[in-house]
């Protein structure tokens, strides 16, 4: 598993063949590849078989409510943001079986988990997405109950991150510290540079596994000169960045606020579709489902994905005890930024922006919280009347 706090090792430099020859490695080492790729006009991530599978050459543009792929000049392996999917799917799967049972004679007998074999490589993470693991790692992995098939597939994963050379314009990772420079959670960190006719790939090891694989491919010394441009590429994706979020005081600014008119006019755009918890690489709301067969000699549980926005999700016996899209979102946000502290000691929020780009009326997480600031200056400037 990768650690929490990456002890940076010495730069170096790759140049692009050298992608590929990382991968072959990986390969060889019995890791399932698996990271960006296109698929039917959209940027999914997916198995992987060669660095020809990346999206090389393409990036995308997003605004609120909007997500298009577009064909880059340059031929960059990491010239894209995040798309709508996110790495959790592999170390929290939309659907689990947790447990069958089997009549044999007179008794039922449990039978042992499905194991988990997969073996991961991720490729092409994202600071942002970074944070979102060790952020659902507090989750499954620190509180009191362990979710063993989370560690199996964590444990074996290794982490190859990039740093993100490629603006979001829903992203607001500088503001919640995530981002767009990765700085822990990697076994291996690459920062994919162009300056002018040379292309060319920083590397720098988080982790012990990390520095055995780049010894394994030709590299050089990385000089003063590479390490700056490196330096001000991250500068500027900072500055370009879409959106912020202020986050002084947070958790208390939505415990004020709890019964704020604002959520009623939110609430009358909210379609409740639950697309914002979908695409959330930090979400972690599930439903538990027992089936039997015909015969009612086997019976299984699953655990499958869910979403807060359901009347059916808080549904206890009597009925709903969230049921208007007003109460449903405030506890989505609320949760996201104020709870989730409580709970876990972390934001809920890395800042990716997924849940702006993918919201079909363009709810935008970042301008609601700002209106619930101005909420509290304008009622205090009329106090003061």
């Amino acid at each position: 598993m990768s650690p929490g706090s990456a002890d940076i090792g010495e730069e170096v430099v790759l140049e692009p063949q050298g992608l590929q020859q990382l991968l072959e490695i990986l390969q060889r080492q019995g890791y399932q590849l698996v990271g960006p790729t296109l698929r039917q006009g959209s940027l999914v991530y997916g198995p992987l078989s060669a660095a020809t599978d990346l999206p090389r050459g393409w990036g995308d543009a997003q605004e609120a409510g909007a997500f298009r792929l577009r064909k880059l000049r340059e031929p960059m392996f990491f010239g894209y943001g995040v798309g709508q999917q996110s790495w959790k799917q592999f170390l929290y799967p939309h659907r689990r079986r947790l447990w069958q049972a089997r009549l044999e004679g007179n008794d039922f007998q449990v039978l042992p988990p499905d194991a988990d074999p997969v073996k991961f490589a991720f490729i092409g993470v994202h600071a942002c997405d970074l944070e979102a693991i060790l952020v659902q790692d507090k989750v499954f992995l620190e509180g009191p109950f362990i979710d063993p098939h989370y560690r199996a597939r964590r444990e074996q994963a290794f982490i190859l991150a990039v740093n993100c050379g490629h603006p979001c314009h829903t992203g607001f990772c500088a503001s919640m510290g995530s981002g767009p420079r990765a700085t822990r959670g990697f076994d291996l960190v690459l920062t994919e540079i162009l300056q002018g006719p040379r292309h060319y790939l920083l590397a720098a090891p988080g982790t012990e596994r990390g520095r055995q694989l780049i010894h394994q491919v030709p590299h050089q010394k990385a000089q003063p000169g590479e390490r700056e441009a490196a330096d001000q590429l991250l500068d500027q994706t900072t500055r370009q960045l879409g959106r912020s979020l202020d986050t002084r005081d947070l958790k208390a600014l939505l415990y004020r606020n709890y019964e704020n008119p604002g959520w009623d006019q939110v609430a009358a755009r909210c379609l409740s579709c639950g697309n914002c918890t979908l695409v959330c690489p930090t979400c972690f709301c599930h439903t538990i489902e027992d089936t039997t067969d015909l015969t009612g000699t086997q019976a299984e549980r699953w655990r499958r994905w869910d979403v807060c926005y359901t009347v059916d999700f808080s549904y206890l016996h009597g009925g709903s005890i969230r049921a208007t899209p007003r109460s449903r979102y405030r506890q989505w946000l609320t949760h996201k930024l104020a709870t989730w502290i409580d709970q876990f000691g972390v934001l809920g929020c890395v800042g990716c922006g997924r849940c702006i780009t993918w919201c079909p009326v363009a709810i935008d997480i970042t301008a609601e919280v700002r209106a619930l600031r101005e909420s509290e200056l304008t009622a205090a400037a009329a106090a003061k009347e």
